[in-house]
């Protein structure tokens, strides 16, 4: 129902936000990782995720729709709630969790708290081919989820329609979000057409 919301922080604390859009206090919960980005804030546009349970109607907030993406992926597997989910998102960034779960490094999901070997498991055979999927490679090596992987996508895009091989063009614009992650297509198309 909600993509995302935005406006001025009213509160926040460690495990939730509340935005005011518009008149409306909206109670997103977050993750430390989110927290740390809006601390000190006076306004944030959150992606958001709705969880609708017969006692609640709860709304997730992510920085970006990579992150969202990745805490749907972690929901996805059996026996993973959101707040695990929120749990583990709190315990590692984006990419520290894709390269967890692509490594195969149970022991670090172990390391969370509530987070058993069996669900550590189970959440590195579901998500595995996924988060390569996703990130556009076949190795676990170097895997990023990109802040927008919809910009990866149209760049490459872009520059395939400019004549440059598809294979070239995604290997530079990789580079290039490597390097920055926060790049806008223009951007990247710019930066990619002086290294090509």
């Amino acid at each position: 129902m909600f993509d995302y919301i935005k406006g001025g922080i009213a509160e926040l604390n460690p495990a939730y936000v509340v935005i005011d859009a518009h008149g409306v206090g909206y109670c997103i919960h977050i993750t430390l990782q989110t927290y740390t980005q809006l601390n000190g804030a006076a306004e944030a546009k959150l992606y958001v995720y709705e969880a609708i349970r017969e006692d609640a109607h709860l709304l997730f907030g992510f920085m970006n729709p990579a992150e969202r993406q990745l805490f749907l992926l972690l929901i996805s597997v059996s026996g993973i709630g959101a707040n695990t989910a929120r749990m583990i998102m709190s315990s590692y960034s984006v990419q520290e969790i894709q390269e967890i779960i692509s490594g195969g490094n149970d022991r670090a999901l172990n390391a969370i708290k509530g987070i058993g070997n069996k669900t550590a498991q189970r959440i590195i055979v579901d998500l595995k081919d996924k988060i390569l999927k996703i990130s556009g490679t076949s190795s676990p090596a170097g895997t990023l989820l990109y802040a927008n992987s919809d910009t990866r996508e149209e760049a490459v895009s872009a520059l395939v329609m400019l004549g440059f091989s598809s294979a070239a063009s995604q290997k530079v614009v990789d580079q290039l979000f490597k390097t920055d992650p926060s790049l806008k297509v223009e951007q990247v198309i710019k930066q990619a057409l002086k290294l090509l």
